[in-house]
């Protein structure tokens, strides 16, 4: 489940299905993989259920060593945290 939002893209795409700072032809895919999110609790039904090809989720590293990200499309990301069943500060950005 998605416990909050950490940028407006994010919140954007959740409320609205549209934003200003994401491309319009990834709008339907991210809001496609925030939904896949908040419908689970286990970071392994997040792979299993994420079938949206090449999600490529994987954990950073470096200053945002506590952060996984999966992938929209290159160079857009879902970053967030993941705590007991919950995605936290979700966030859809270029961290690249």
């Amino acid at each position: 489940m998605i416990r909050n939002f950490a940028n407006k893209a994010a919140s954007d795409i959740w409320e609205s299905n549209s934003s200003k700072m994401l491309p319009k032809e990834l709008w339907i895919r991210a809001k496609a993989l925030l939904t896949i999110m908040h419908g689970t609790s286990e970071m392994n039904d997040l792979k299993i259920k994420g079938q949206p090809p090449n999600i490529r989720l994987h954990k950073l590293k470096g200053d945002r060593k506590d952060d996984w990200s999966v992938t929209i499309k290159l160079p857009w990301c879902i970053t967030f945290k993941f705590n007991k069943g919950e995605f936290i500060d979700v966030k859809i950005e270029d961290y690249h």
